[in-house]
């Protein structure tokens, strides 16, 4: 029978015995793995080109740029309405808001390793012997089936309670019965009496877990922190890169009004053709600021698109983000003792570590456990039953005239116990690891916080200091002008000034825009939001055990 069952599964494609196609996993085509393609640039070749000799068809490109970047499709937004549509879609949040998920699911399943189970055995059996006497037998079919309940404890022990039915067939002339029906119901109990024994040992997994999904809550909330931070840095970086480029097309505009002023005294005959090629000379030079500037606009306001997420302003799309939030700077006073204190209470880094001690104390425990001796005790009764048929065995069984018990115990104790002593000195470490990790982690969020700090107290003082700066400048330029149209000074002299005034004006944006992000690092550093009253993150419910997802393997190609 059995050799007839080999060679029809020889013939099977579904061979367990030989390799199958299904067995590997998809391969990808070599060329993807293996070749590295050129980026043949030359077939993206501009089909027009300008001379970039020629000063004044770079100057009408970048106008033309200029115009283009003004022609495009604008949405203003606030910075509330960045931070709640980072909230709502997010896909760096979306990511982390699914670790608490998969940690109760591990949670849920550490709990459930406690349940009770139906058990069900059947077996069938068919023997021939040889024999010298009469008195065996040489032949016997026996067929059994035994229902039963596993019931674990959350002690190291387990009861099992089986009903076992059993026929069976002989051709031994001496069988009182043949055939024999037998039914016997046994109660079972194993209990580990060190190793292993005990209710905290036995649910330390379940504690870890919980320990853990505690902490995949602690990293989620820092996820969504970060993100909102980001949100706020994004949003003033992208007011830095307008306000940039408008000090950029402003210089530019001084340039061209300087050449305009610089031919009407040359046709006047009051100075020389020089003052032209100065002029010209000085709006080449800003062409380039506003090309990148131009360019930083972009990339800031893609960064934002990027991390709001908002449906309809995707990265790629076409539309310029206005930032409708203008800056408010005012002066902050803060007791620092307060802030660190704060932040010590607040910071989830923290409160993940703390989790992660409590996790540790959990394995310590399971390990010295592990020292312990094997021993466990196993102890069964059972009531017999017997007849010539299923119900007369039954009927024997409920009598409980036939009855037997059994006790013992098995230990197993190593020679040699220092692999066990080398997983609790691992643990041990573990936690001293964990407890410095603490330690570092709070030394450096109280640095953290006072770096903070020390960035809003100097921003205040460079906004106070850049401002100054930018009314000395418009007041240089403005007299430079008025020297030039009265000869006593050339288109050189109002172009330097003017140059001025414009890295003046840039640097009181850098300072208003570091000033900001500063305010938000604090936030971070002490574990809070700036400008958010409260935010309540909504766990990930997950899929249940029916949702079908796409198929991973078939997409690779």
């Amino acid at each position: 029978m059995l050799p007839l069952l080999l060679v029809a599964l020889a013939g099977c494609s579904s061979n367990p015995f030989y390799p199958n196609e299904g067995d590997y996993a998809r391969r990808v085509a070599l060329e993807r793995l293996r070749s590295l393609p050129p980026a043949n640039l030359d077939a993206n070749k501009s089909p027009t080109s300008i001379d970039i000799n020629d000063t004044s068809a770079v100057i009408e490109t970048v106008r033309a740029a200029r115009e283009k970047f003004k022609a495009m499709e604008t949405f203003e937004v606030s910075l509330e309405q960045c931070r709640q549509s980072a909230i709502a879609n997010n896909l760096d949040l979306k990511v982390a808001l699914i670790d608490p998920a998969i940690a109760r699911e591990t949670v849920t399943e550490e709990d459930n390793k406690f349940n009770s189970a139906f058990t069900l055995q059947a077996q069938y059996a068919d023997g021939d012997f040889p024999t010298a006497d009469r008195l065996t037998s040489a032949s016997t079919r026996r067929f059994s089936v035994s229902p039963g309940v596993r019931i674990p404890t959350r002690t190291g022990g387990s009861v099992e309670v089986d009903l076992v039915g059993t026929r069976s067939e002989t051709n031994n002339e001496f069988s009182v019965l043949n055939p024999a029906y037998e039914s016997d119901l046994q109660f079972t109990l194993s209990h580990q009496l060190l190793r292993n024994a005990g209710r905290r040992v036995n649910t330390a997994a379940l504690r870890i877990a919980g320990y853990q999904e505690q902490a995949s809550e602690a990293r989620t909330k820092l996820e969504a922190m970060n993100q909102l931070t980001s949100v706020d840095r994004a949003y003033w970086r992208l007011y830095q890169a307008r306000a940039d480029l408008d000090v950029r097309l402003k210089q530019l505009e001084i340039a061209m009004e300087q050449l305009e002023r610089a031919e009407r005294r040359v046709k006047a005959g009051a100075v020389s053709d020089i003052e032209i090629d100065r002029a010209r000379s000085g709006a080449a030079q800003r062409l380039e600021a506003i090309v990148t500037a131009q360019n930083s606009v972009l990339q800031r306001q893609r960064e934002l698109k990027r991390v709001m997420n908002m449906p309809g302003l995707d990265v790629d799309s076409k539309t310029a983000i206005l930032t409708a939030s203008p800056p408010d700077p005012v002066e902050y006073v803060f007791d620092v003792a307060d802030l660190q204190r704060l932040a010590l209470e607040n910071r989830m880094e923290l409160l993940e570590l703390q989790l992660q001690l409590a996790a540790d104390a959990v394995r310590v425990g399971v390990e010295r456990n592990r020292l312990l001796p094997l021993v466990d005790l196993r102890a069964s009764y059972r009531l017999n039953g017997l007849g010539d048929n299923f119900g007369k065995a039954f009927e024997t069984t409920a009598e409980a005239q036939f009855d037997d018990w059994s006790l013992g115990i098995n230990a197993e104790m190593p020679f040699n116990n220092e692999e066990a002593r080398a997983r609790v000195r691992r643990a041990l470490l573990q936690q001293i690891q964990s407890l410095a990790t603490k330690e570092s982690r709070e030394q450096e969020i109280r640095s953290g916080v006072l770096n903070a700090a020390d960035a809003i107290e100097t921003g205040w003082q460079r906004i106070m200091a850049a401002r100054q700066a930018v009314i000395a400048a418009t007041r240089a330029l403005q007299s430079e002008q008025r020297q030039f149209d009265l000869g006593r000074s050339t288109s050189n002299d109002v172009l330097n000034a003017a140059s001025t005034l414009g890295d003046a004006q840039i640097a009181e944006v850098q300072a208003i825009t570091d000033y900001q992000i500063a305010q938000v690092e604090l936030a971070l550093a002490t574990g809070t939001l700036l400008g958010a009253a409260k935010v309540d993150i909504e766990p990930y419910q997950g899929p249940d055990h029916t949702t079908q997802l796409p198929d991973a393997e078939a997409a690779v190609r």
